[in-house]
């Protein structure tokens, strides 16, 4: 049977390894970052279907995400620890000064909430890292994505989705003569 204390020793450890992992992030030490992992490495990117397997697809994450975010800050806001994983709500700011996912730099501002879910190995270094967050709220921010609603968004929608606006178009017209025929 485990004690409390071992568990809450373990916990404590966990939590230790995740804010040096924050701290070598906020760092931008690629090496330091790569140290909080243990044997295996992971790192999913669930917004965009990214997955990183091994420390060499780690490593390749966070060089174009230094290298797109050059002054990346994490705020931790909230942290919850379980038996299982670490969990953080985070802040995440910086400057698009770097080509991110095949987007040249905007020179943008990005400040957005992300999910973070760390799990670990049996010697309670990283095991993975999965992140959650609103890639509309970024693109936004990037300036790539539009509400629909407004103006840009109506001219970006009507340019990017020509077929879809002609099916809408022709539903419409199609609908008021149906309209009409009924009247008569």
């Amino acid at each position: 049977m485990i004690s409390k204390t071992h568990t809450a020793a373990h916990a404590m450890a966990r939590l230790q390894i995740v804010d040096e992992h924050i701290a070598r992030e906020n760092d931008h030490d690629l090496d330091g970052i790569l140290a909080t992992f243990g044997r295996t490495a992971r790192y999913d990117d669930e917004p965009w279907d990214g997955h990183y397997i091994g420390r060499d697809g780690v490593r390749t994450y966070y060089q174009s995400l230094l290298r797109a975010l050059p002054d990346l800050r994490i705020e931790v806001q909230q942290r919850y620890a379980s038996e299982d994983a670490v969990i953080l709500e985070v802040i995440i700011s910086g400057h698009h000064h770097g080509s991110w996912r095949g987007l040249l730099p905007t020179g943008r501002s990005v400040h957005f909430p992300l999910c973070g879910i760390f799990v670990f190995d049996e010697e309670d270094r990283l095991a993975g890292e999965k992140i959650y967050y609103d890639r509309a709220t970024v693109l936004r921010q990037l300036g790539i994505f539009h509400e629909p609603a407004g103006i840009v968004g109506l001219m970006s929608t009507i340019l990017t989705h020509p077929v879809t606006i002609v099916r809408t178009i022709g539903r419409k017209i199609f609908r008021a003569a149906g309209r009409h025929r009924i009247m008569k």
